[in-house]
């Protein structure tokens, strides 16, 4: 051997893997060759900001003819950090980095390392269930509801099998249509959602608004007349709850709607920030030129931001006896969503969650992040999620972009297994088990279409295409490939409505159509009850570790591992057959698995769970 090796995702170099809790040592074991001439190592740490911070020896441990092993133990505050090697030799010394798998001298990434608290702890309901996420007004209606003082303009589609709008309407306005679809149409549907096998329904907003996004809040303690009244969602949760579900609600903190109680651009309310300038809801808002010029998210003016950390706002939202926090849940949720966690001060987030615990200890706080949230950076500020036990979840976009690259072929593997070996070395392990692992969301393409690979531009055409027979079929079989990576990683899987049917639609808003009741694709939603009893069934699946055997050329493997329990993941999708080890394979694609010799067909995939635990 002539390199000097290390591997941060081998036991033999780095305990414990990934995460290390505060009040526990982290070891890391270095193998240097002679031929190195390495005459000793020093671990060299950087802060969250990548500035030095220590210098920690090396201690030779052990060694033979050829190699010497090198060994360091210590411990750290809660943080991240990064760090690489300095080599000493005769003569002076060299620097040592990452370079994937392995070591790569004088240039390169570092390795990361986050001391994450001891302490932090993820409600059970949470670890490994299945999630559906719903936009309320798009899903199902069961009788009408009082729209007397629904914010106006607004139009109700004729037909649920309408298309959204995608222009404005005749006054300017966007985002104004709706099918009513309401809460106690959700609560009708609760029997397809418990066959379907979800733990977790997630809404996306409900409280009042204008839009039909309703991601411009109007008032945070009032249920949006179109979708019902407080008892409507009180009733919601008191019968999820009887099925075995929670409830997730999406919390909008860093913006409010213009048209709203606290900013009152058109003056309906009466007091809020633009109408009233002795308004108490004034210093939520920073204003340039009071009242016309103000900050807004992403330059929309009909979304005003808010100063979060002004008392005022934090009592409103967390702090005060009827907070919005401690209202809705309460009434009966489960947990929030943050919208755009990252637009959000570290320290609200923490204030918000330590109420939120107060308030009903088994309540979860999942952050909307579209990278890895383990060094996620917002404003030239490295954010706390996981260092601070801030958020128990995050939305797992890595993982998404790495099983649609797969799925579509893409990536051969290699990136796949890379996406997920990162995450589960930087997530503390109860946030991976707890991971929201999406494919669709409101924010995407629909999944079948992003997995027909077809392709439109403007809004025009993208109203236009509908998948052709043979389109639809190469969507379909590649959706079954990433929804069966999905439910076997991990996590959350995180079902879109309607994905399980096979809707179309491109990005906002044609990915927002009502669910189609009338002509889903039965054998689809089979599907994927059957993912959701094979992943319900298993205690590797839902709870257990994770651990690429193999990825690359065409072929994945990955164990997934109790101490009970193991059930290793194999996709082929070479042409070629695969010679499988002994074991009780389970859900393979069209039961694509020769059981007399074990092997696993072109193009198949299974999971293969041992003697022992299949009996």
């Amino acid at each position: 051997m002539d390199r000097i090796l290390f591997n941060s995702r081998d036991p033999q170099h780095k305990t414990p893997f990934g995460t290390v809790r505060t009040g526990d040592c982290c070891v890391l074991r270095l193998l240097t060759p002679h031929v190195s001439g390495a005459t000793g190592v020093t671990l060299m740490l950087e802060d969250c900001d990548e500035q030095p911070l220590r210098e920690l020896p090396f201690v030779p441990e052990s060694e033979d003819a050829d190699v010497r092993w090198w060994r360091c133990e210590f411990s750290l505050p809660r943080g991240l950090y990064f760090y690489w090697f300095r080599v000493e030799k005769a003569g002076g010394s060299f620097r040592l980095f990452r370079q994937g798998e392995q070591t790569n001298m004088e240039s390169g990434e570092k390795w990361q390392l986050s001391f994450v608290p001891a302490d932090h702890t993820i409600p059970d309901f949470a670890c490994g269930a299945v999630m559906y996420q719903i936009m309320p007004d798009r899903f199902w209606q069961s009788g009408e509801c009082d729209l007397s003082e629904k914010l106006r303009p607004f139009s109700v589609h004729a037909s649920h099998a309408e298309q959204p709008c995608y222009t404005a309407d005749a006054g300017g306005n966007w985002c104004g249509d709706f099918y009513g679809g309401n809460l106690r149409g959700i609560q009708e549907k609760l029997p397809y959602l418990r066959e379907l096998g979800v733990g977790i329904l997630y809404l996306n907003p409900v409280f009042m608004a204008y839009s039909n996004h309703r991601y411009d809040t109007a008032d945070y303690k009032r249920v949006d007349p179109m979708l019902g009244t407080e008892d409507d969602f009180r009733a919601l949760c008191d019968a999820a709850h009887e099925n075995g579900m929670r409830v997730i609600l999406d919390g909008v903190f860093s913006h409010t709607g213009s048209n709203s109680v606290y900013f009152d651009a058109k003056h309906i309310f009466g007091h809020g920030a633009v109408s009233d300038p002795a308004s108490p809801y004034r210093e939520w808002y920073h204003f340039r030129h009071y009242p016309d010029s103000y900050d807004c998210w992403w330059n929309m003016p009909t979304l005003p931001n808010v100063e979060e950390l002004t008392p005022s706002y934090v009592n409103y939202i967390i702090e005060d006896e009827d907070s919005v926090i401690a209202h809705w849940l309460r009434l009966g949720a489960d947990g929030y969503r943050l919208d755009v966690v990252d637009e959000l001060p570290d320290e609200f987030v923490a204030k918000l969650k330590r109420r939120m615990r107060a308030v009903k200890p088994e309540s979860i706080l999942l952050g909307e992040v579209w990278e890895d949230a383990s060094n996620k950076r917002a404003y030239g500020v490295s954010r706390r999620y996981f260092v601070d036990a801030e958020l128990d979840s995050v939305m797992n976009y890595p993982w998404r972009k790495a099983i649609l690259a797969f799925a579509k072929g893409e990536d051969d593997g290699t990136g796949f297994g890379e996406a997920v070996m990162t995450i589960a070395e930087h997530y503390p392990p109860q946030v991976l088990n707890s991971v929201m692992n999406l494919l669709g969301s409101h924010d995407t393409t629909r999944l079948l279409t992003e997995l027909s690979g077809v392709q439109a531009n403007s809004r025009e055409e993208k109203a236009a295409v509908r998948l052709t027979e043979e389109q639809r079929r190469l969507a379909i079989e590649r959706e079954r490939l990433a929804a069966f990576l999905q439910f076997t990683l991990p996590g959350i899987p995180s079902i879109y409505y309607g994905d399980e049917v096979g809707m179309e639609g491109f990005d906002d808003p044609f990915c927002r159509a009502f669910y189609d009741w009338e002509n889903g694709d039965e054998a689809l939603r089979a599907y994927y009850r059957g993912l959701s009893r094979l992943r319900n069934e298993s205690e590797a699946l839902r709870r257990g570790t994770v651990r690429v055997l193999e990825a690359g050329r065409g072929r994945i493997a990955f164990l997934r591992e109790t101490a009970e329990q193991k059930a290793t993941v194999f996709v082929n999708c070479t042409d070629k057959s695969w010679q499988l080890p002994d074991g009780y394979a389970r859900f393979g694609c069209t039961m694509c698995v020769d059981r007399e010799k074990n092997t696993l067909l072109p193009g198949g995939f299974c999971v293969l769970f041992s003697q022992k635990s299949a009996e």
